[in-house]
């Protein structure tokens, strides 16, 4: 039985021979408790590995479609996730499809805990959908066939909640992200709002001396390993290698930290451990075409957010076409995928707010100050209140006119009074209006980093072309599949599972001996100078591998900016045969151009549409322009009010009408307001009054109006109820801005007119 005294502080003079007998004692059993877990973590690795389908879910899931019986085969399925007891679902809700990346690891991270994304979705009251993959592919299948199959998924869903009022929400976890988005170019019409977590899109995208990550393709000469590892692979292409590269990131939690946690709290962090493990050791394998196409356009080539793709029948894959709201998660902690590759997209693809506007879309974007990247998908408590406040305002963010936003969240008591309860959370969410020079600042790009990345890409084609010729005809001859199966075996992410498991019989006592150890522990005391020692030569041994670690991404930083950025090198490539950039960016399809002078010549003409709606509508648009931020509690309010009187419209028709109201007072700020008295000729008295009540209402429940903002109030007001003069409605249009005007402390620069 363990010592009741054991771990608690001394009150006695200390006894250096006590001290050491103590602290040998409780490290013996550390050491055998911690050889024990990682035992178990060996033979849960091959318990997992042997499940047809291993996940680490902790929801409930019913198999709603395989991919594998699909026209174009592939490893991925559908599931519904089944809600936990005490949770229930609302089916005029939309549902929401959580995708999880498919970059080395198994499915499931997205659901690993009850705060995961899917519980988040879940507690929202949201039907909850799953995509995921099998360990094996299916042999021939491609990229493209995965986005046919992720489309063929959403469609199902969306037929499956008829009465759903929107699209289905999809959430692409990192790889997850970039692939769905690649969906959503190719079949806008199937997707509702998209939540890209930690998803790299702009993969040269980076800031020296920080995302030492983006270096890893050129220092390896480019994608020709990646062909290599898939012809010893004999046509597959190991997902361990890309475990690898994300463990060598930080060699002092790798080598050193995360197993010194394990062994320092091996009495209760166990359960941690072993949850995680199963997930990061739980290694999947990729056909070697789907790798060799991934690093070739995207970690290499950067093509996607170019419109440089396209597919097999000739589609191009635009980003720009994306006509759902698109939310970018990302964090200054995440050192996989940082700030600038995620949001690097939006200034890659367009010129300023008004192109983002003129090709109908709607960007927000979050960056949290410190969550690492798996906590952008766990959605501990760092990271929860974003998926919370996304997960509760999924509709508001759908009605956003299009543009430019950041979500900032309040917390609930800083956020003033709320005696309605129009807070959904414990934040008050508010989507702000930025301007691109928002996100420049963020993603810092640099033309001659541009060109040093372009020079990888024509280096990795120069490389890759002479492997092809001149070494691939051999691998492939000498490699075969028990050779392939050999290799994987071998490979140093999967020995540490063999060697520390129930398969070796070296390690069968341990076991019996750890029980009894856990049965008769005598932990020392926490001011025990032996562990006091341990505890900071711990603590040296990480800081030393942090300062090696930083050293080499230092050097090999220099190494990579000094090789690629020579001028004999970008020559040789030809890079340095003009003075264009080095990725230009993507043209605009005439079509397109057409399509937006057609829309912006019909709203025009349809200013003097409309009823009392339509007008309270551009009137709560016009009084609010000034803030330019979207504040949920209005929108709360006004669904509240929706529902009191008894339908009205879908959500659907209110995102299109919001669209259109916003859009006209952008384009013809003048025309707009002026016809509002038009608009309101067919309404009475009565009916006008209830309306500027409500506008009245509405504008309040979203905190104090500004001067400006007061005198806009006033102004329609006076237009609703039928006492302003010719004059007066003069005034108010002669002093219409073009657009929004955000306060200084909010936005730092003005929106502009569209059109």
């Amino acid at each position: 039985m363990a010592d009741q005294n054991a771990g608690k502080p001394r009150n006695e003079w200390p006894d250096p021979w006590t001290d050491l007998s103590s602290y040998w004692t409780d490290a013996c059993e550390r050491s055998l408790l911690f050889l024990d877990v990682l035992r178990q973590r060996g033979n849960q690795y091959h318990e997992h590995m042997a499940m047809k389908a291993p996940h680490v879910l902790s929801f409930g899931a019913e198999v709603v479609a395989d991919g594998r019986q699909m026209e174009r085969p592939v490893n991925y399925g559908l599931v519904r996730i089944e809600p936990p007891p005490g949770v229930a679902t609302d089916p005029k809700k939309r549902p929401f499809i959580v995708v999880d990346p498919r970059a080395g690891h198994g499915p499931g991270i997205g659901g690993f805990k009850a705060d995961s994304e899917i519980g988040v979705a879940l507690k929202a009251g949201h039907p909850c959908y799953f995509i995921g993959f099998l360990p094996d592919p299916v042999p021939g299948q491609t990229v493209e066939d995965v986005m046919k199959a992720e489309a063929a998924f959403v469609e199902q869903v969306a037929a499956l909640h008829p009465k759903a009022e929107g699209k289905p929400v999809v959430v692409g976890n990192c790889q997850a992200g970039w692939q769905v988005m690649m969906t959503a170019a190719t079949r806008p019409e199937l997707f509702g709002p998209i939540i890209i977590a930690g998803s790299p899109l702009s993969y040269w995208a980076g800031v020296h001396g920080k995302n030492p990550m983006r270096y890893s393709g050129g220092m390896l000469g480019g994608s020709w390993l990646t062909a290599l590892t898939g012809d010893l692979g004999h046509g597959i292409f190991d997902g361990a290698w890309l475990v690898r590269n994300f463990e060598s990131l930080n060699p002092a939690n790798t080598w050193w930290t995360k197993q010194y946690n394990l062994y320092a709290k091996v009495d209760t962090e166990a359960p941690r451990y072993l949850g995680f493990e199963k997930w990061w050791g739980g290694h999947v394998l990729l056909n070697a075409e789907e790798m060799q196409y991934i690093v070739d356009n995207l970690f290499v080539g950067n093509k996607l957010t170019t419109a440089e793709l396209m597919t097999s029948d000739g589609v191009r894959i635009d980003l720009r076409k994306i006509r759902s709201p698109i939310i970018v998660f990302c964090s200054e902690g995440d050192d996989i995928t940082p700030p600038p590759q995620a949001l690097g997209w939006i200034t890659d693809l367009y010129r300023d707010v008004d192109d983002i506007r003129a090709h109908g879309q709607t960007i927000v974007y979050s960056v949290h100050a410190s969550v690492g990247h798996l906590g952008i998908f766990v959605s501990g408590s760092v990271a929860k209140k974003e998926h919370d406040e996304f997960a509760s305002n999924i509709d508001l963010i759908d009605v956003l006119p299009p543009g430019l936003y950041e979500a900032v969240l309040t917390p609930r008591d800083e956020a003033g009074t709320d005696e309605d309860g129009l807070i959904a959370g414990n934040y008050l969410v508010r989507f702000v209006a930025r301007d691109l020079d928002d996100v420049r600042r963020i993603v810092a790009a640099d033309p001659e980093d541009e060109r040093r990345f372009a020079a990888v890409d024509r280096v990795s084609r120069i490389n890759l072309g002479l492997y092809r010729s001149f070494m691939q005809p051999w691998v492939q001859a000498m490699a075969t599949e028990p050779m392939a199966k050999w290799l994987r075996d071998l490979h140093p992410e999967r020995l540490g599972f063999d060697w520390l498991s129930d398969r070796n019989p070296w390690l069968q006592p341990v076991a019996e001996a750890a029980a009894k150890a856990r049965q008769d522990r005598h932990p020392v005391a926490p001011d025990n100078p032996f562990l006091l020692a341990e505890q900071a030569m711990s603590s040296r041994i990480e800081a030393a591998l942090d300062l090696y670690g930083k050293t080499r991404d230092n050097l090999t930083e220099f190494a990579f900016l000094s090789l690629y950025g020579s001028p004999w090198l970008q020559a040789l490539v030809g890079l340095r045969d003009t003075d264009a950039p080095a990725r230009p960016r993507p043209g605009e399809d005439p079509d397109r151009r057409a399509f937006v002078q057609e829309r912006l010549a019909e709203l025009r003409r349809r200013i003097d549409e409309g009823g009392p709606r339509e007008a309270a509508v551009r009137a709560l648009l016009y009084i609010r322009m000034p803030g330019a931020a979207a504040d949920e509690r209005a929108f709360n309010l006004l669904r509240r009010m929706r529902e009191e009187r008894g339908g009205g419209m879908t959500v659907t028709e209110f995102k299109a009408l919001v669209r259109d109201q916003f859009l006209m007072l952008l384009a013809e700020p003048e025309e707009a307001l002026a016809a509002l008295p038009r608009l309101l000729k067919g309404a009475s008295d009565r009916e006008s009054k209830a309306v500027i009540g409500m506008i009245r209402q509405l504008v309040e429940s979203a905190g104090p109006l500004d001067e400006e903002g007061q005198r806009r109030l006033a102004a329609i007001e006076q237009i609703f109820e039928g006492s302003a003069r010719p004059a007066a409605v003069a005034a108010a249009v002669a002093k219409a801005p073009s657009a929004a005007e955000p306060s200084a402390e909010e936005a730092p620069t003005p929106l502009r007119r569209s059109g």
